[in-house]
């Protein structure tokens, strides 16, 4: 991915927290190998004591927040820990999927591998509700409020519902192709047809807490570009 400058991705900052907007692919801590870019490593180029409260997936964009002191850091992890951080995604869907609020209550189990499954006996609570938003011909936009912060708690939860978000194959989830939307589409012979998008489309859209002021803060983190450049292709050609 391209260089990513820290003081572009900043949403909101104050004397003690900032919330960035991550970008897809920029890994929230450093790479086993150590090498390329991670939102840890720019932040405390930026904040020398910053420490990421939570993590996003690799190739989930949007709304993460970052604490500039330890103390901060012990606040607001014990705000993710109590569940008193309301935590607002978007996920685009293969197929039309209707939800009204759906609660899916099951619980998640990583094992040694970071393998991620249901399981029912050694499984972790994980609480996740969903809310259709917008409903094309071959894709649904979904709104996801996961309650707890499990690892790919909502993609599996989605994926239980056969929701699969778009692109992700980890999940039998598909990469979509303008051809597949776009009628009579054309591409050259001598070349093959490249994805609308190089991952899943799951986007952490809003955040809100209350900050160690007893204010609070409430950040929403607007579109990256595939995901925007996306849903206007699939609204000119499915509604």
């Amino acid at each position: 991915m391209k260089h990513v400058k820290f003081e572009d991705i900043i949403l909101y900052e104050d004397d003690r927290l900032i919330v960035v907007n991550k970008p897809a692919f920029l890994p929230s801590l450093d790479e086993r190998n150590g090498e390329g870019q991670s939102l840890l490593r720019l932040a405390k180029r930026y904040s020398e004591d910053a420490q990421l409260c939570h993590r996003l997936d690799r190739e989930t964009s949007g709304a993460l927040v970052i604490a500039k002191d330890p103390e901060t850091y012990r606040y607001v992890s014990m705000k993710f820990e109590g569940r008193e951080v309301e935590k607002t995604y978007h996920a685009v869907i293969d197929g039309v999927v209707r939800f009204d609020m759906l609660k899916v209550d099951l619980p998640i189990k990583v094992d040694k591998s970071n393998r991620v499954n249901i399981d029912f006996k050694e499984g972790k609570e994980a609480v996740t509700y969903f809310n259709t938003l917008e409903l094309y011909n071959n894709f649904s936009l979904i709104e996801c409020k996961p309650v707890t912060g499990r690892m790919h708690q909502i993609r599996i939860h989605l994926a239980s519902q056969n929701a699969v978000i778009t692109g992700d194959t980890a999940y039998r989830g598909k990469l979509p192709y303008l051809s597949k939307l776009k009628k009579g589409y054309k591409y050259s012979k001598w070349e093959e047809e490249t994805p609308m998008i190089e991952r899943f489309l799951l986007h952490a859209a809003r955040i809100s807490f209350v900050g160690p002021d007893d204010k609070t803060i409430t950040v929403d983190a607007p579109y990256p570009k595939d995901f925007e450049v996306f849903l206007k292709v699939v609204k000119r050609y499915e509604l």
